[in-house]
C-alpha cells in the first residue's frame, strides 16, 4: 500500500514568511525610530549637558600659585627669599593603591609619619582633579636618585621643582619674621578656599602672619586639556596669578645680628627703635629656632628639641612681659615731679631700709643686701642715677598707686601699643581697680611700695620697655612701634600716625632733667662712693665713649628674700634675678631707644647695661669708632640779629 506523500504548501510558506518579514520589519522600525529619537534627543536636547560632560572629561581649569612676595631689611638685604627646590608630588588618580606606595616611598628615603599625616591632609585639601600635591619638599641628589630609579614602582609619583621659602639669617631673625608651614585644617576653615587652592603653606607667626595678605598674592587659573593619562594636551585660557608685595621692614640686619652676638650665650630678648619713627630697628630673642626648619616639614626629634623646658627657643622673650624692676624708675619719678607731689630738691635720708607706718615689714635696698647700708641724703637725679629703692618707696606713699597707674599708661604701659606685633603681651599695669576686678581683693600700701620700684603685680615687655624709653626721649611724643616700613621697594616709606596722644608735663623742663639723670647712670664718675653712676664701672669707666649714653638699669626679684639672707651663697640659676637695662643715645640727638632683657642675668647694671652698649655702639659707630655723620647733633646757631630789632634798640636808648 502507498502511503500518502505531503507536498510543501508554499501558500502557507509564503503566508508565514510574509508575517514574520511583517513583524521583522515592524520591530526593526521601531527600534530605528527609537535610535533615531534616542539620537535626536541625545543631540539635540541633551546636546548641552553632554558636551559639558565631555569637556570636564578632558579639559580642566586649575589654579595657577602666585609667588609669594619677598622681605628685604632697611638696607635692601634679603631677609625671606624664594629658592627652588625638588619636591616629590603625586597625581592621585594615577595611584591604585596609596598605601602601599607610601610604604614603598619610606623604605627608599626619610619620610617620617608626621609628614605623612600632613600630606594626607594637603590630599583631602586638593579641589582640582588630576593635580599633583606635594608628598615631601627639599629632596637632596641620593633621595631623586632612589626615586629616579624606583619610578617604575611609583606609578603617579614625580620629582618636580618649586618654590619654597628660604630665610637666609636663620635663628637671628626668626621670632621677628616668623616662618612658614602648612596649613592646618582649623586654619582653612578660617581662610578663603579659592584663593589658597594649590597653595599648601601659609605665614604662622611674626610678620609672615601678621601680612600674609600681602606676601600670598592672587591666585590664577589655567584652562587646560588634558589626555586619559592626565598629560596636559594643550591651554586653552589663563589668568595669570598676581605675585605677593615685596616688603621693606625697619630692620636693621646687621643691627639684629649684633645684638644676637650681644647676647651670647644669655637668654634673653631684646628691642631697639628708632626714635624718629617707631620704626623697630632690632628685635631678637634668644634661643631661637631655624624657621627653614619648618618650610621643608620638621622631624619630630627636631620639633621635641625646640619644646625644651629650659631654652624654650619658640618663646619670644622680646614679647613676653616680667619685672620690670627698677627700669620704671625715671617713669615713676616723672609722675612725681608732675603731680606735684616731689621737686627735684626734695630729699630723704636713707638707711638702707623703709618700714611703713604701723607695719613690721622691712623693705631692704639694693645697698642692704651688699654693705647694710644706705644711700645717705638723696634727692630724685640721685634715686635715678644710683637706683635708690628707699626713695621711690617714700614717694610712691604720697602718689599713690592710681596716680601711677594713670601716668605709666600714657607711656603705653599695660597695652600693646604696636601697629603690627599683635603677639606681644599687654603686661601688667596694676591698680585698685584692676586687683579688685581681677583678683576680687582689696589693694594694700606694701603693694604700691612693690610697684614702685617696677615688682609685685607690675609687668611690662622689653617691646614697651623700649616703646616707653623712646617717647621719653622723644620727650613726649609717641610714635608707635612698627616693623614694616613700606610695601614694594620703590614706594615710599609708611607715614604712620600715631593713635595715642603725646605725653604733656606741666614742667616740660622735666624732660631735660630726666634725660641728666638718665645719662648720669652711665657717665657720672666724680661723686665718690654711692655718688657714681650705677652702669658707670662697667660701661665708661672701662672705655671712653665717643656719645652720650643715657641709661636705667633694672634688676627683677624672681623670689623674695629672707632678711637674714647670705649674699655670699650660691643661688641656683632659676632663683637668680632677672637683669635689664633701657637705653637711648645719643643724648643730645636721640635716634636709637632699646630695652635689653637678661633671664636670670642677675646685675642690670653689670650684665644688660654693657650688651646695651655694644648694640648702640654696633648702630652708631662707624668703621674707625666715631658716631655717623647722621647722628650727630647738628650744632646751634646763634640767631640772626635783626636790623629792625637795631633800630629798635637805639629808639629805646
Amino acid at each position: 500500500m502507498i502511503n500518502d506523500i505531503t507536498l510543501k504548501d508554499h501558500t502557507q510558506e509564503r503566508r508565514t514568511f510574509l508575517s514574520r518579514l511583517l513583524i521583522g520589519g515592524i520591530i526593526t522600525i521601531l527600534l530605528v525610530g527609537f535610535l533615531i529619537s534616542r539620537l535626536i534627543y541625545l543631540q539635540i536636547y541633551q546636546h548641552e549637558y553632554y558636551s559639558t560632560v565631555s569637556d570636564n572629561n578632558r579639559i580642566y581649569r586649575q589654579t595657577v600659585v602666585p609667588t609669594r612676595g619677598l622681605i628685604y631689611d632697611r638696607n635692601g638685604i634679603l631677609l625671606a627669599d624664594n629658592k627652588p627646590s625638588f619636591n616629590l608630588t603625586v597625581i592621585r588618580e594615577k595611584v591604585s593603591d596609596m598605601d602601599a606606595s607610601i610604604s614603598l616611598i619610606q623604605s627608599l628615603i626619610d619620610l617620617p609619619e608626621q609628614e605623612v599625616e600632613e600630606f594626607k591632609q594637603r590630599l583631602r585639601r586638593r579641589g582640582v582633579p588630576l593635580s599633583s600635591v606635594p608628598v615631601t619638599y627639599a629632596l637632596s641628589e641620593d633621595e631623586i636618585a632612589k626615586l629616579a630609579v624606583n619610578q617604575f614602582h611609583l606609578p603617579g609619583f614625580q620629582v618636580e621643582a618649586q618654590l619654597v621659602r628660604s630665610y637666609p639669617l636663620g635663628a637671628p631673625i626668626a621670632h621677628a619674621l616668623g616662618y612658614l608651614s602648612s596649613i592646618t585644617e582649623a586654619e582653612l576653615r578660617n581662610l578663603n578656599a579659592e584663593e589658597y587652592r594649590g597653595t599648601h603653606q601659609m605665614g604662622k607667626i611674626g610678620i609672615e602672619r601678621f601680612y600674609e595678605s600681602l606676601l600670598h598674592g592672587q591666585v590664577g587659573y589655567e584652562t587646560v586639556e588634558k589626555n586619559a593619562r592626565g598629560q596636559i594636551m594643550k591651554v586653552l585660557d589663563r589668568v595669570d596669578p598676581v605675585p605677593g608685595e615685596d616688603l621693606v621692614l625697619h630692620l636693621d640686619s646687621q643691627l639684629q645680628l649684633a645684638a644676637w652676638e650681644a647676647l651670647g650665650d644669655y637668654r634673653g630678648g631684646v628691642v631697639a627703635l628708632d626714635v624718629a619713627t617707631g620704626g623697630v630697628l632690632a628685635m631678637v630673642s634668644k634661643p631661637a629656632f631655624d624657621p627653614n626648619l619648618f618650610v621643608s616639614g620638621i622631624s619630630q626629634a627636631a620639633y621635641s628639641a625646640l619644646n625644651d623646658p629650659v631654652e624654650t627657643p619658640l618663646f619670644n622673650r622680646a614679647l613676653a612681659k616680667y619685672a620690670p624692676g627698677s627700669t620704671m624708675k625715671p617713669f615713676i619719678g616723672l609722675a612725681g615731679l608732675d603731680f606735684g607731689v616731689r621737686t627735684r630738691e626734695y630729699q630723704v635720708q636713707d638707711p638702707g631700709y623703709f618700714i611703713l607706718q604701723g607695719d613690721s615689714h622691712i623693705y631692704h635696698d639694693w645697698t642692704w643686701w651688699i654693705t647694710e647700708t644706705g644711700h645717705d641724703l638723696v634727692n630724685l637725679a640721685k634715686a635715678i642715677y644710683q637706683s635708690c629703692d628707699t626713695y621711690f618707696w617714700d614717694m610712691a606713699l604720697d602718689l599713690g598707686i592710681d596716680q601711677m597707674a594713670e601716668f605709666l599708661d600714657k607711656f603705653g604701659f599695660g597695652q600693646n601699643t604696636s601697629v603690627d606685633i599683635s603677639q606681644a603681651s599687654q603686661g601688667t599695669l596694676p591698680s585698685r581697680a584692676w586687683k579688685m576686678e581681677t583678683l576680687g581683693q582689696p589693694w594694700y600700701p606694701g603693694e604700691t611700695l612693690n610697684s614702685a620700684i617696677g615688682q609685685g603685680y607690675t609687668e611690662a615687655t622689653p617691646l614697651q620697655l623700649a616703646t616707653a624709653t623712646m617717647v621719653l626721649a622723644n620727650k613726649g611724643q609717641w610714635r608707635q612701634p612698627m616693623l614694616l616700613k613700606r610695601v614694594g621697594l620703590l614706594n615710599e616709606d609708611i607715614q604712620h600716625e600715631s593713635a595715642i596722644p603725646d605725653v604733656t608735663l606741666k614742667n616740660p623742663d622735666d624732660w631735660n632733667f630726666m634725660h641728666q639723670a638718665m645719662q648720669d647712670v652711665v657717665h657720672k664718675d666724680d661723686g665718690g662712693y654711692r655718688n657714681n653712676g650705677t652702669a658707670y664701672p662697667y660701661i665708661t669707666m672701662l672705655e671712653k665713649m665717643p656719645y652720650h649714653m643715657a641709661g636705667k638699669s633694672g634688676t627683677a626679684q624672681v623670689i623674695g628674700m629672707a632678711a637674714d639672707f647670705d649674699n655670699d651663697a650660691e643661688v641656683p640659676e632659676r632663683y637668680r634675678d632677672h637683669a635689664l637695662f633701657i637705653s637711648f643715645a645719643p643724648v643730645e640727638n636721640p635716634s636709637i631707644a632699646l630695652a635689653v632683657f637678661i633671664e636670670h642675668g642677675v646685675g642690670g647694671s653689670g650684665v644688660a647695661g654693657p650688651i646695651a652698649k655694644i648694640i648702640l655702639d654696633a648702630y652708631l659707630l662707624d668703621e674707625f669708632g666715631e658716631v655717623k655723620q647722621a647722628f650727630l647733633a647738628e650744632p646751634e646757631q646763634e640767631p640772626e640779629l635783626q636790623i629792625s630789632s637795631i633800630e629798635a634798640m637805639q629808639e629805646q636808648l
